[in-house]
């Protein structure tokens, strides 16, 4: 038998006639050798370096390197090499020593006829050990990759058995179940039956019949649903993903994953609701702007056009062909003079609803003249503070602000029962302030969580679509705050403003913010 390989053979014998003895075994055997025959201890240290070595056959009674030497030597240099022990005169009490110490076999030097198939044994145990190791280190490598995986996934990862009379365990949970459970991974898989007592009662009974699908038609086990963990307040939204496989038992297995989605639901919800309330808001809107339109045109057909068809009545008489003295006709144009200006003065008070003129010299004076028409009007007392007589803003953008005060003004006067309002208006790196703070009953909770407090959240969206920033605070008897901020550059602009903005809101108070602004201001 020929090997494509040499087989290399470090052989410790200090009897040069056994050294032939056992080369020329090995040749007949088949075996290729490269072996080197060493008798001291220098010689042997020499050879392990070297080059690698498959086997050593040592002498058990080498006067200088005895074979508990070679085995010693052996393991404090961290080597794996097979060692056979050969000798002439030793019993079975040394034999067993000598095997004990980590020899793989023993024999005598009368009796080599078992050295072949013995170092075929060894050779072959060798490369089983070492596939073992490599197979182990592969395992560990994988073991290692999984925990990475798992210990770093947004859920908990599981395996869960089901038996054929119906038995639940889990063979394995992830660390994850601490954090979304409450429950250890050892007590969830002493405890199979922990899992299935947090399930809020409407969703269990969902739970078991998809599970059961699942199992009967080996299809993947989807479940989302509500838990409460033990002394926790909150619930949660669970959302579990597994897939199935038959066991040979007949056992049936899940590989699965357990993620928390309650901040997913919440927001699922929180976009529903906004988009329940922007529908009521666009039809509250809608019927606004028809209610506004009709009142735009009655008072254009009841006054305006009451009082033309008034000048008309009065012009008719005068261009008839009957004579008439001047005093009639001086009288009639008085009357059409009259009629003329209240038309005069209806224009303008339709066109300021529509648009006030004011804004056209600026969002500053726009907000003197409202607060100064609104306290005339209610014998509320209303301020303005202004850090500059002139602020710069894009006219829609003026007209925005506008409208969020004048929607401010009203709600104080139906709502608010207050004597005096303080209004700020600052400009700052950017962005607009509008601050409105009255003495009135104080806005609470429930008043803006009203179905049908379209005001406040007409100015919310307005203030959301200009990438801007509505907050309302109020407390009892106290009165209310309403407070804009919105980024007053273009809207190519408005993206990293309304971060900056965020960033302001969360770091900063109000007052904080105008202390801030004032502090800059000295600079």
């Amino acid at each position: 038998m020929v090997h494509e390989e040499k087989l290399k053979i470090l052989l410790i014998e200090h009897s040069a006639q056994d050294a032939e003895r056992v080369l020329e075994i090995l040749l007949r055997s088949g075996f290729q050798t490269d072996c080197l025959c060493v008798a001291t201890v220098e010689d042997f240290l020499n050879a392990l370096r070297l080059q690698d070595w498959n086997l050593i056959l040592s002498d058990y009674a080498s006067p200088h390197l005895g074979a508990h030497n070679v085995i010693e030597l052996i393991k404090n240099q961290g080597l794996d090499i097979p060692v056979i022990i050969i000798s002439s005169d030793v019993g079975e009490e040394t034999a067993d020593y000598i095997m004990a110490l980590g020899a793989y076999d023993f024999m005598m030097k009368d009796n080599l006829a078992r050295l072949v198939p013995v170092i075929r044994r060894s050779l072959s145990e060798v490369k089983n050990y070492q596939r073992f190791i490599s197979a182990q280190a592969a395992l560990q490598k994988s073991e290692a990759l999984f925990q990475a995986i798992t210990s770093n996934l947004p859920g908990v990862v599981f395996q869960f058995q089901l038996s054929k009379d119906n038995q639940a365990k889990f063979p394995y949970v992830s660390d994850a179940s601490e954090t979304l459970l409450g429950l250890s991974p050892q007590k969830l898989m002493g405890n199979p039956e922990l899992f299935p007592a947090l399930i809020l009662a409407e969703d269990k009974e969902s739970y078991r019949q998809l599970m059961l699908t699942s199992a009967e038609r080996l299809s993947t086990w989807n479940w989302e649903g509500c838990i409460q963990v033990k002394g926790d307040s909150d619930i949660k939204w669970v959302s579990l993903r597994a897939t199935p496989r038959r066991m040979p038992n007949g056992d049936m297995l899940w590989d699965g994953i357990m993620i928390n989605i309650t901040r997913n639901k919440l927001a699922e919800r929180e976009i529903a609701r906004s988009r329940e309330q922007l529908a009521e808001l666009s039809s509250y809107l809608q019927k606004v702007k028809e209610q506004e339109r009709a009142r735009i045109a009655r008072e254009i057909h009841d006054d305006i056009g009451g009082t033309l068809t008034a000048i008309k009545c009065e012009l008719f008489p005068c261009i008839d062909k009957s004579v008439r003295n001047l005093e009639f006709y001086q009288q009639k144009a008085r009357s059409v003079e009259s009629l003329v200006d209240r038309v005069i003065d209806s224009t303008r008070r339709i066109s300021l609803d529509l648009r006030p003129g004011i804004l056209d010299c600026g969002i500053v004076a726009a907000v003197q003249w409202q607060a100064k028409e609104f306290s005339n009007r209610t014998g509320i007392i209303c301020r303005v503070s202004c850090d500059s007589d002139e602020i710069s803003l894009d006219a829609d953008l003026a007209i925005a602000i506008f409208r969020v005060f004048q929607e401010t003004l009203t709600n104080i006067s139906k709502h608010a029962n207050a004597s005096r309002i303080h209004v700020e208006l600052i400009e700052l790196e950017g962005l607009i302030l509008l601050e409105v703070i009255d003495d009135g009953r104080g806005i609470t909770v429930s008043d803006m969580e009203k179905q049908d407090s379209f005001g406040i959240r007409g100015m919310r969206e307005r203030c959301l679509q200009l990438k801007g920033n509505f907050h309302i605070s109020g407390e009892s008897e106290k009165g209310t705050k309403v407070t804009i901020l919105i980024p007053t550059g273009s809207l190519e602009d408005q993206s990293e403003q309304a971060f900056n903005l965020n960033n302001k809101f969360k770091e900063l108070s109000q007052s904080e913010f105008i202390k801030k602004r004032k502090q800059i201001s000295r600079l």
